[in-house]
């Protein structure tokens, strides 16, 4: 039960905006590390509603930059430990993760890829395409050309996460609270001093925008230009289909942006539409969908005859070279974790982690995280990831 009717409260020692993966990673890893009066402030009526409760649950390793590589090196063995810390189970599944190439430049952009990923441990396996063909029978794939696999990638519930998150903070002492709603992050010169909300004003020294795809509104609250712009993605999930293999990996088209993995005894399928235009709209395109469908089918002839059992929208947070944000801004006290781009849900434990870091010793120590602070943009030296889904 939400007990913020009750006793809301009017101080905190940090506040963070947003209840999904990442805020609630956030106070768990403060609340964990013996940080006291830890706030953490939802605005829907659920935690891991807005993009971690909308998104398709993969996990993986293969990136093309090293600080992604880095991240997912910490992040996948704590969501592999995570029921043993928290006690939640999450359905982590190591399916593993299999990009089709079919052009020369996405081959070349792949092998410096593989090459970075094997010179920081990541054993991504290049195949060729008449091997990819042997491993997916049941798929048209005479144009693919080659591919890159690891097996350890994969799927986790995100929903389990989050609320494996919540309930272990709550333990350790933090307030989650659900319908709090930020109105306005309040300063006093570049000071961060509170939050006022729907229910009232918390005073705080610290504030961690955790929104998601609305971290450049919170952003503006506290007077500060965040490019993270929100853009719709969604996918839907097949009636069961006995012509898929219980170990059929998450398949990634690339070109297209056309990914399938399963979804109980059916597909979970999806595709980037690349003129859709940013905004916060969640509703499902039908249009959209058939496209989805229309190239879905292409690959797998046998999908024209499978139903709809259900479909879902929801928001990428995304950044211009496709990597977060991460750490201290020029407001003193206002911190940024937000802007992952369509991966932060695999992410999520690590920076919760690094962020309390942050907060509590003046600097992440786990991972340098320089190269994700907003100050990239200003100095230009951004570097971006390739491998977007």
């Amino acid at each position: 039960m939400n007990d913020k009717l009750s006793s809301f409260p009017s101080t905190a020692s940090v506040v963070i905006i947003g209840g999904g993966v990442m805020g609630a990673s956030i106070a768990y890893h403060l609340a964990k590390a013996g940080q006291r009066d830890v706030v953490l402030l939802e605005r829907e009526s659920f935690f891991g509603q807005g993009a971690s409760g909308r998104n398709a649950g993969g996990i993986r390793y293969q990136f093309s930059t090293e600080i992604n590589i880095r991240l997912s090196l910490l992040s996948l063995p704590m969501l592999d430990a995570f029921e043993a810390e928290t006690g939640q189970a999450i359905d982590v599944r190591h399916c593993g993760y299999l990009f089709l190439l079919n052009n020369e430049n996405d081959m070349a952009a792949f092998q410096q890829n593989v090459a970075l990923q094997h010179r920081l441990g990541v054993q991504t396996e290049w195949l060729s395409g008449e091997e990819i063909r042997r491993r997916l029978p049941m798929m048209q794939l005479d144009d693919v050309l080659a591919g890159t696999w690891h097996g350890q990638d994969g799927l986790a519930d995100p929903n389990s996460v989050v609320m494996g998150y919540i309930n272990g903070s709550r333990r350790l002492g933090a307030r989650p609270l659900t319908e709090v709603s930020v109105i306005d992050v309040e300063s006093r010169g570049d000071q961060v001093t509170g939050v006022l909300t729907n229910h009232g004003h918390i005073d705080t020294p610290i504030v961690v925008n955790a929104a998601g795809p609305w971290a450049a509104s919170i952003g503006q609250l506290a007077g500060l230009d965040l490019p993270i712009v929100p853009l719709r993605r969604q996918w839907l999930t097949t009636t069961p289909l006995p012509q898929i293999p219980d170990d059929f990996p998450f398949v990634i088209d690339f070109m297209p942006s056309l990914y399938f993995h399963r979804e109980g005894r059916g597909l979970l399928i999806g595709m980037s539409n690349p003129d859709q235009p940013p905004g916060n709209d969640q509703s499902v395109d039908i249009d959209w969908e058939l496209a989805i469908m229309e190239a879905a089918s292409q690959r797998m002839p046998f999908l024209e005859q499978a139903g709809v059992a259900s479909r879902l929208a929801g928001l990428y947070e995304v950044t211009p070279d496709a990597h977060p944000i991460l750490g201290d801004t020029p407001i003193e006290g206002f911190y940024v974790c937000a802007g992952f781009s369509g991966h932060g849900f695999m992410h999520g434990p690590i920076c919760g982690l690094l962020m309390a870091e942050e907060i509590l010793n003046g600097r992440a120590t786990t991972l340098d995280i320089d190269p994700l602070r907003i100050s990239r943009f200003i100095e230009h030296k951004t570097t971006d990831e390739y491998n977007v889904v």
